[in-house]
């Protein structure tokens, strides 16, 4: 179905709180202030559903950068956030989650707007998760310990005796670059655990999706959250970005995005060495074998690949699926795509929106003309609609190899790849690992034995069994190879944010 936004219908929609909010123009956080950029320059936001300018947002670069990254410093070593009590810091997140839940409506409609995603999708999803992260990571941080332990020294006197404990202390000034796929979400994901550990922040917004950060922004002073200890600078990746990534003050950095930029922020860390952690791209397997229930997967394979537009990067995008089967999965696939409605995100009755720009809507669209050149056979979809907005239908090719790229690059839209498969064997195995990324798989079976020995042997961070997008805060996130460094979430997030530092004390 090609879209046609009525953009008169739309507006009413905004509401007027945030029709007001989006008229005025946006500055930069910095220092608990709200600041326009040194430069002076705005940059425009625009709804990728209409094309439609919606907002004017500061534009930072190397000296805005610059001027948080020192914000944050002096929030680090003397501000009252590192010497507060854990429970008085975790009692201020879990505010800041409150106040998520509180102005649910506000966000979820500034997510959608700005990224094109349904509002309710955003409502129900990206802000509950959101405040969920927060709620959650409150909590640890009266559960960040240290351990002692019995050392003996070589070299000391027989009979002498030493303490040794450890104190896990917080990295220090950390820098965070998100993207544009999930706005909120991925702001929350990375303030939560450095808040928690009492790290103090810059936060780099995506220049494509930068009104629901800057608006969490004025709820994180709501909290009480100090002056400093938050920054958020809206900007580009070539200059705010880079700026931030090779800043020599900056203790950390931590970055969501694809994997070709994730090697630009290591070498850009190699200055000062600071640490990483990096969350990237993927091309995750979901294995369909021929005991599956096949009313609970053709759904699950559907939403593993087109919820979010495909814009995740643990999509479900190669789709390996016994050869018994193939035919009935792939064409119950394509059903259910032929009903997904796409419109805008503010549209009640939307189930699917845009891509999230013009740069983005050319290179899905650049790669599906690609599969269809090197042979690809669409079974649906194949091609953009054109006109205003940024809308690719949902799209299922056959008839691939692992040398197309449609089947070897993400490509971060609705687009899935299906191949048969005749054994659940040591070579669909080999096929399912056969990507540079390993950050996700799924797996629909009824036997969970055989399902769960196939998990085993899957090289990817998080594989789920019949059912595919389950996220928890508690539930550590994260991959192998090309997928990233580090997780994302859970405990084991905290050692993102966390130096160990040994004390030892002779007794006598």
């Amino acid at each position: 179905m090609n879209p046609r936004i009525d953009i008169q219908s739309i507006k009413p929609l905004l509401g007027d709180k945030v029709r007001q909010w989006l008229a005025t123009p946006r500055p930069m956080l910095i220092d608990g202030k709200w600041t326009p950029a040194q430069s002076g320059k705005f940059f425009p936001v625009y709804d990728p559903a209409t094309g439609e300018k919606i907002a004017d947002v500061a534009e930072g670069d190397a000296a805005d950068i610059d001027l948080a990254v020192r914000a944050a410093r002096k929030a680090f070593e003397s501000g009252p956030w590192p010497s507060m009590t854990p429970s008085e810091r975790g009692r201020i997140i879990h505010k800041l989650g409150d106040l998520v839940l509180e102005h649910a409506d506000e966000l979820a409609t500034l997510e959608s707007i700005d990224n094109g995603k349904p509002k309710h999708v955003a409502r129900a999803a990206d802000v509950t998760l959101s405040a969920d992260m927060f709620h959650y990571m409150s909590g640890w941080t009266t559960k960040i310990e240290g351990k002692t332990i019995s050392i003996s020294a070589l070299a000391a006197p027989p009979g002498t005796q030493f303490f040794s404990a450890t104190r896990p202390e917080p990295v220090g000034v950390v820098g965070q670059i998100i993207p544009w796929n999930f706005p909120l979400l991925m702001a929350a994901w990375k303030l939560g655990p450095a808040l928690a550990t009492g790290c103090t922040i810059v936060l780099k917004v995506a220049e494509e999706t930068p009104l629901s950060a800057l608006r969490l922004g004025e709820l994180i002073l709501e909290a009480g959250i100090p002056p400093g200890v938050v920054n958020i600078v809206p900007g580009f990746g070539e200059t705010a970005g880079a700026a931030l990534a090779a800043h020599p003050d900056v203790d950390k950095i931590a970055f969501t995005g694809s994997t070709d930029v994730g090697r630009l922020i290591v070498k850009a860390a190699a200055g000062n060495l600071k640490k990483v952690s990096l969350e990237l791209g993927g091309k995750s397997p979901n294995i369909i074998l021929a005991d599956a229930d096949l009313d609970l997967a053709i759904p699950g394979a559907t939403a593993a690949i087109f919820f979010n537009h495909g814009q995740c990067c643990n999509a479900g995008s190669r789709l390996f699926v016994h050869r018994s089967i193939f035919d009935r999965v792939v064409e119950g696939i394509a059903a259910e795509a032929s009903k997904i409605k796409l419109g805008h995100g503010l549209d009640a009755t939307t189930e699917m929106g845009p891509l999230i720009s013009e740069v983005q809507y050319n290179r899905v669209t650049g790669l599906l003309a690609s599969g269809l050149q090197q042979g690809a056979k669409a079974v649906c979809g194949g091609a953009g609609f054109g006109g205003s907005g940024y809308f690719v239908p949902p799209t299922i090719f056959t008839n691939t190899d692992p040398s197309m790229r449609v089947v070897a690059e993400e490509i971060f839209g609705p687009v899935l790849v299906a191949t048969p498969f005749d054994e659940a064997d040591c070579s669909l195995v080999a096929e399912a690992n056969n990507s540079i990324y390993g950050l996700a798989a799924g797996i629909w079976s009824t036997n969970t034995a055989k399902a769960q020995m196939l998990a085993n042997r899957l090289r990817a961070g998080t594989v789920w069994m019949n059912c595919y997008h389950v996220f928890d805060a508690a539930l550590p996130f994260g991959g192998y190879k090309q997928s990233g460094w580090g997780r994302e979430m859970g405990q084991a997030v905290l050692s993102n944010y966390l130096e160990t530092k040994a004390i030892t004390t002779r007794l006598g």
